[in-house]
Parts: C-alpha cells; sequence; structure tokens
C-alpha cells in the first residue's frame, strides 16, 4: 500500500522532519517535507499529496490555518496532527473538515507504531 500513497510532513524543527522523513521512508513511503506553511501549501498544490502530518506551531502561518487551506486546496488529502503542545484542543473548524481527537498526537512519541496505524488507517480508507 505505502508506494503509491506520498506523505508532506510539515514541521519547523528540522530534526522533527528528517527523523520522520527517514521512519516514514523506511516504512515505504514517499516523503515531500517543508518547514513552513506557504512551503507546504506550494507541494499540496501538486495534487500529489495523500496525507499530510502536520505541526501546530508554524513560523508565519499556524497549523490549523495550513490545514484549512490545504483542505481547500486538496479535499482528498488526510491530515494527521503532530504537536509539542500537550494541552493541544482541535478547533471546531477542523473538526468541520472530518478531523477528531484521534488525528492528534503529542509529540515526543513513545511509540512510531501508533503513528504508523494512524497513517495506515487513513490511506487504507482513501
Amino acid at each position: 500500500m505505502a508506494d503509491s500513497h506520498i506523505i508532506l510532513i510539515l514541521d519547523d524543527e528540522q530534526m522533527v522532519r528528517e527523523n520522520l522523513e527517514a521512519f516514514f521512508e523506511d516504512e515505504g513511503f514517499e516523503v515531500r517535507t517543508a518547514s513552513d506553511g506557504e512551503k507546504g501549501l506550494a507541494i499540496i498544490a501538486t495534487g500529489e499529496i495523500a496525507l499530510g502530518i502536520i505541526d501546530m506551531r508554524l513560523p508565519g502561518m499556524a497549523g490549523s490555518e495550513f490545514i484549512l487551506h490545504a483542505h481547500a486546496k486538496s479535499p482528498h488529502t488526510h491530515f494527521l496532527i503532530h504537536t509539542g503542545s500537550t494541552n493541544f484542543k482541535l478547533p471546531s473548524e477542523l473538526k468541520d473538515i472530518g478531523m477528531t481527537s484521534n488525528d492528534v498526537f503529542i509529540k515526543p512519541l513513545a511509540d512510531m507504531g501508533v503513528l504508523l496505524a494512524a497513517v495506515e488507517s487513513k490511506l487504507g480508507s482513501a
């Protein structure tokens, strides 16, 4: 399944981007990365992204704002939130586009398998 899906990792922390990129590439996914929302939207505009793993605190555009813009450009793309904010609450605007608390992951993850399972679940329903 993985070889037909491209994942976007949007995080302003280089080490987080590189670690997630290496992990998902090892799992057989093709990965694109971006450090801010504007670069992420340019990647979304290609139409090739099946799923985005999005940090919430980004320079310029917040992650939730990015997801709303990206969803408008590419409604078929799925999103997961990967945030360091332990008190993060899913905004109603993201609930309105179908996201749930099951789409939110708090950094650092002790078990990357949980994130992998969520990615595979979302892409299995794509």
